[in-house]
């Protein structure tokens, strides 16, 4: 008999908001994944020990889908005490979606002879009983594919909780926000170097643009509360059992400051034997926008 309930997310949501991502994001976490497996196999693949977690895709297009046999599914599979089931329903506006179909060129499989919006609409509909059901709901209408990955790894990340994985964010507060960031500090105090005509095209990736932030007096200050203030509270979050831990730098364009000092940050935890990553969202932007241009100082 099994010590401790195997994982398993059953992944669905309308056509386009994201769940060919996700499956690829959860076996990248170490899921078993299956995509589009008929809903009458599954009692039967499940009848018996899982040697690792298992991710589902589930959507209209399942050979016999039906939303009450879903549903019989799930709550048939949530009494099996040797299976821990969570319904993943990722999302997305329906404008969203239609862009996403204007832009891939696809049919819906709804409405393969209409425009995306008539299926949409259908299947949206068809879809609210399963939506109420979700244990994790997310919307990607505004996420790209490295924010629903991060966001997924950040719900279903199975690594052992030693291995506590930073994020560290630069962002431009006039995009707004990221999605998902457990801690946010302000750089807009700090020496802006956009009024130097000559590191203006520049990023903080450049050298001369992170002198020149450094050497506002707040800078090492600033630095070192914040680098301290992270090793304080980074074991406190591996106690409580997170797997991830987002923490986000803005500044007014996202290409300056806010880089430089998610450099110094991401090092100096990296330095200190954390797993870190690091992400330039508007710089990530810019490098989408301009195909094969390489940013100044790197990537």
């Amino acid at each position: 008999m099994q010590q401790t309930a195997t994982r398993v997310v059953l992944v669905t949501g309308p056509s386009g908001a994201g769940r060919s991502t996700a499956i690829a994001a959860l076996e990248d976490l170490g899921y078993e994944t299956i995509d589009n497996l008929p809903l009458s196999l599954v009692p039967r693949l499940l009848d018996g020990p899982l040697a690792r977690p298992l991710a589902l895709g589930v959507d209209v297009r399942n050979r016999d889908f039906a939303v009450t046999s879903l549903i019989e599914l799930i709550d048939g599979l949530t009494r099996v005490p040797e299976l821990r089931l969570e319904v993943l329903y990722l999302d997305a506006n329906p404008d969203v979606l239609v862009r996403r179909y204007s832009e891939t060129r696809r049919r819906h499989p709804l409405a393969p002879e209409d425009a995306p919006l008539e299926g949409i609409t259908l299947e949206v509909d068809l879809l609210a009983p399963i939506r109420v059901r979700a244990d994790v709901l997310i919307d990607t209408s505004a996420m790209s594919p490295h924010d629903l990955r991060a966001e997924l790894a950040r719900w279903f990340d199975m690594g052992k909780i030693a291995r506590l994985a930073v994020s560290v964010h630069s962002f431009s507060y006039k995009r707004g926000v990221p999605r998902g960031l457990d801690m946010m500090f302000d750089c807009r105090f700090l020496s802006n170097p956009h009024w130097v005509p000559a590191l203006r095209p520049l990023t903080g990736l450049d050298p001369s643009v992170a002198a020149h932030v450094a050497a506002d007096p707040r800078f090492v200050p600033f630095i070192t509360k914040v680098r301290d203030l992270l090793l304080f509270l980074l074991p406190a979050h591996v106690e409580e059992g997170k797997s991830h831990l987002a923490v986000g730098f803005g500044c007014t364009g996202g290409q300056h400051r806010s880089v430089a000092v998610t450099e110094n940050i991401a090092r100096a935890l990296a330095e200190a034997g954390w797993q870190v990553s690091k992400r330039h969202r508007e710089l990530e932007r810019r490098a989408l926008a301009q195909p094969g241009v390489k940013e100044a100082g790197g990537a």
